[in-house]
């Protein structure tokens, strides 16, 4: 005997005659927004009554120009072990996904071997604490 499950269901086919018992209306029933050709509406759609994003009061701004930035602290930076720290050795280690527009370096953890560190934006203390252990932040300059 063959076991039940798993299976695969037979696709219904409609509106192939009165014989298959899915002919005529084909399984949508007589009237209404659900039997008519292009009857799909947008999701949210709440059959004419005010929808609920257009109840609900909206506060807050959007900056459009915000600028997003990959952020790494110092200690992420230590645990590499490279001479030499860029977005690109970032990216390709996996340490940020994307630079979005930019990378910028915070100051959290310590450094304790000199690194020449290449980004678009570095806080204070990060700057201090690569210079004091005896390395370089340089900044990129962003084109465009």
């Amino acid at each position: 005997m063959r076991a039940k499950y798993p299976y695969k269901k037979k696709k219904k086919r409609v509106g192939r005659g009165p014989g298959s018992g899915h002919g005529k209306t084909a399984c949508r029933g007589e009237k209404g927004q659900l039997s008519r050709s292009g009857e799909g509406h947008t999701p949210g759609f709440e059959g004419g009554q005010n929808p609920l994003i257009r109840r609900v009061p909206k506060r807050g701004f959007t900056n459009i120009f915000k600028k997003e930035f990959a952020i790494v602290n110092l200690d992420t930076l230590q645990e590499l072990k490279e001479k030499e720290v860029t977005p690109e050795v970032l990216l390709r280690r996996g340490v940020v996904k994307e630079l979005g527009d930019g990378l910028k370096i915070l100051g959290d953890g310590e450094l304790k071997s000199a690194l020449t560190v290449r980004a678009h934006r570095f806080s204070a203390s990060a700057k201090e604490k690569i210079e004091k252990a005896g390395g370089k932040a340089l900044l990129i300059e962003r084109a465009g």
